[in-house]
């Protein structure tokens, strides 16, 4: 067994899950939150919060047992079962259709792999043991999640600025390069942290080597402030 760590670009994209209870509720919710389309859920019994979503309109519900072929046409599936013999049946079926699948608990069974994630705005850290411990996944992702700051969300739109006007504005990639490089491995998310504007601002100033601050980026300078974790001061 090989795993290689990959994100799955699903936004539109039909995807299945073949099960009702919480388990695969996390499953739907995943698929929901990456834009996902149309997402069905197959099961003879749905949790209260998977008819919600589906009285939403955010997914379609077929109320009944899985049939061989529906899963024809979708991009993955999740199955969440905790039926063995239609776990296998699933997994075979998917190989056969070359289609990606994950069976909740049953890595042999599993074509990709859930990682546990750590999410700041466009930051994912996802951390996989193959398998072996999703207990010990869980574990250190709480722990980094400790000290990886809601800063990052907006660390990553300066960023993501930044790069936009470069390329606007400074025509050697090289010095491009450089001068985000600078601005990664400067001081701007303490900055941030911290809502020190101003710091913020000189911060990009040194870094880009021109009269460039937030406005001219495209950065509200009141949503850093919003952004700032209680007890971080201001």
């Amino acid at each position: 067994m090989g795993f290689i760590p990959i994100f799955l670009e699903v936004t539109g994209k039909p995807c299945l899950v073949v099960g009702g209870g919480e388990v695969a509720l996390r499953k739907v919710r995943t698929l929901v939150a990456a834009g996902a389309a149309p997402i069905t859920v197959i099961s003879t019994e749905t949790s209260p919060a998977i008819a919600e979503l589906a009285d939403a309109d955010a997914i379609r519900v077929l109320g009944r047992a899985y049939r061989e072929g529906d899963m024809v046409g979708n991009q993955l599936v999740y199955a969440a079962t905790g039926d063995a013999e239609l776990s296998r049946r699933l997994f075979e079926e998917a190989a056969r259709l070359n289609i990606l699948i994950n069976v909740a608990d049953s890595p042999d069974y599993c074509s990709f792999i859930v990682p546990s994630v750590i999410r700041r705005g466009r930051l994912q850290i996802a951390i996989s043991t193959e398998g072996a411990s999703p207990a010990l996944s869980r574990n250190l992702r709480q722990q980094m999640e400790t000290w990886l700051g809601d800063e990052l969300e907006v660390l990553l739109e300066v960023m993501a600025a930044a790069r936009n006007w470069l390329k606007h504005h400074e025509p050697d990639g090289a010095v491009r390069s450089r001068k985000l490089n600078a601005l990664a491995a400067s001081d701007l998310g303490d900055a941030l942290r911290r809502g020190d504007v101003p710091g913020v601002e000189r911060i990009i100033v040194q870094c880009l080597g021109c009269a460039v601050g937030l406005a001219d980026l495209g950065v509200q300078s009141l949503a850093i402030r919003s952004k700032t974790r209680p007890g971080d001061g201001a």
